[in-house]
Parts: structure tokens; C-alpha cells; sequence
């Protein structure tokens, strides 16, 4: 299933989920944001890995599976971002929305993957 736009995808996804990591490194650390912090590094981490398994794929339906799944990471990862509380740090507002727009773009290409496979 490889295309000429795999691997700037794959490094994009990792770098999404590189910023994730970078950002929560910067959030405090209270006993809620640390469930959410978890969660968000995981499902970031995730968008990446399935991406890089759906370029490996053996069969159009598995592509295609693996791409649901990055789609659903990428959902659940704008989820925990904007879960995570960021009130005593209004300076990580722009990251933050840097973040959520990013898991909203890769929602949107992973989409129209799914619509261009199927």
C-alpha cells in the first residue's frame, strides 16, 4: 500500500507524537494530569506506530483497518490534550491548541485515506 507520501506521513505522525511528549513534559504533574498525561503519551505514540503498520500491511483490509485505528488515536489523543489541565500554565495555551489542531489535521488526512481506499 506505499505511496510517494508514506514516510513524510510516518515522520509527521512521530513528530506529533514527539510534541505530545515535549508538552507534557512541561505540564504539571498533580494527581490528575497524571492519568491524562499517560494516556495522551500512549494514544499520540499510537497514531505513529499504526501508521507505520499500515504501511506494512498484507492486504487492502488491513490498511485500511490499521488507518481507522491511527484516525481513532488521533480522536482520542485530542481528547486527553484537552483534558489535561493546564490552568496554572496559560502559556501552554498555544501549544496546546498547536496540538489539537495537528491530532485534528491527522483525523482529517487519515479520513480521506480511508475514503481513497475504500
Amino acid at each position: 500500500m506505499s505511496n510517494g507520501t508514506n514516510f513524510n506521513l510516518e515522520e509527521r505522525t512521530f513528530l506529533f507524537a514527539q510534541s505530545v511528549r515535549s508538552y507534557c513534559k512541561k505540564v504539571t504533574h498533580n494527581v490528575i494530569n497524571i492519568q491524562d498525561i499517560k494516556q495522551v503519551v500512549r494514544s499520540s505514540g499510537s497514531v505513529s506506530a499504526n501508521y507505520i503498520e499500515a504501511n506494512e500491511s498484507l492486504s487492502k483490509a488491513d490498511f485500511i483497518y490499521r488507518i481507522k485505528v491511527c484516525r481513532k488515536e488521533a480522536k482520542e489523543t485530542k481528547l486527553w490534550l484537552n483534558l489535561i489541565d493546564i490552568e496554572d500554565k496559560k502559556d501552554l495555551e498555544p501549544s496546546k491548541s498547536l496540538l489539537v489542531s495537528e491530532a485534528n489535521q491527522l483525523m482529517l488526512i487519515f479520513n480521506a485515506i480511508i475514503k481513497k481506499s475504500q
